[in-house]
């Protein structure tokens, strides 16, 4: 996602802090064994870290989207379109039996043909912003949109064979959307132990690792974060590790201090959920190295499993 759209106001970039061990040690305390035996070992793939239980691998085929990453500004109203959350196949036996993942891949490949609609303005609690963007994409054209039904995917299978009911917000399935207002119903109304929604940033070439947003206590007009603002963080938490440890990335070089946690206020999809719920991005599209790796399919396996083994971590307890 990139900080160019309704949902990201840009955060002033901050100089990386000079050890990055001390900043992961003060921030992300399940990110810094998986990075300390990452630069140990210097490779990606390391299975090092909080030592929980793991996620095994599958490999589903990715969905198709366009390259289109303009947005036109427009501010018309619109019909809200009927779809409702992709259900879940019936889930399999395992240590997730009962417990309910809402997957929600940033931006849908159909926005773009739809300005109009996705930038209406909507309630976000504290103020309203428009429904959505069409988010980013490489220099290549490669979509976020395209990446984050991908690795929503790859998720969905890895979460089910441990036996989690799995829900997406989007699957391609609807023209556009949902807005942000509905992105955080869909997780509310599924009453999930856990939402995690997925993107890729649009930042400057150069700035380069993931960072994983967590919600701010907010409490104004229809949002009311302070019920989940601790199990967010924990889940947060977990994810950066796992992420670190599976796919090698290192944290974010440009927002977070380092340490690959970012708490923000100002986003519809975080203000209005009543239940635990984070945003990772994934990488930098517009850095040609990033790039590489989001456009990867044997990374994109990878930070799938990275970010379900943080949630299998995070369910368990």
């Amino acid at each position: 996602m990139s900080y160019v759209g309704p949902d990201f106001e840009p955060p002033q970039p901050r100089r990386r802090r000079g050890l990055l061990t001390v900043a992961l040690a003060a921030l992300v305390p399940g990110a810094l064994l998986g990075w300390l035996v990452y630069e140990t070992v210097g490779g990606p793939g390391d299975d090092g870290g909080s030592g929980r239980a793991a996620v095994r691998s599958s490999s589903p085929a990715a969905s198709s989207a366009p390259s289109d990453d303009a947005k036109e500004p427009s501010a018309s109203p619109e019909p809200k379109p009927a779809a409702t959350p992709s259900a879940s196949a019936p889930a399999a036996s395992g240590p997730l039996k009962g417990k309910v993942v809402v997957i929600d891949p940033g931006h849908n490949p159909g926005n773009f043909q739809h300005a109009s609609e996705i930038n209406r303005k909507v309630d976000i609690g504290t103020n309203a912003k428009e429904c959505d963007t069409t988010g980013t994409s490489t220099n290549d054209g490669y979509t976020e949109a395209k990446f984050t039904l991908d690795v929503a995917h790859r998720m969905r299978t890895l979460l089910q064979e441990q036996g989690a009911t799995v829900k997406l917000t989007q699957d391609g399935d609807r023209p556009f959307g949902p807005c942000v207002d509905e992105r955080a119903r869909i997780g509310n109304q599924a009453k999930a132990d856990a939402v995690v929604s997925i993107h890729a940033d649009g930042s400057g070439a150069g700035n380069r690792g993931f960072h994983v947003i967590l919600p701010g206590a907010v409490h104004a007009g229809a949002a009311d974060t302070r019920a989940i603002v601790g199990p967010s963080r924990d889940l947060g938490e977990r994810v950066a590790g796992r992420f670190v440890a599976v796919t090698g990335s290192a944290p974010s070089n440009y927002v977070g201090d380092g340490g690959g946690l970012v708490t923000r206020k100002d986003l519809g999809g975080l203000n209005l959920s009543t239940v635990p719920k984070v945003f990772i991005e994934c990488g930098n599209m517009r850095d040609s190295k990033d790039a590489a790796s989001l456009t990867s399919g044997a990374w994109r396996q990878k930070a799938a499993q990275g970010i379900s083994e943080g949630i299998v971590s995070f369910l368990r307890g």
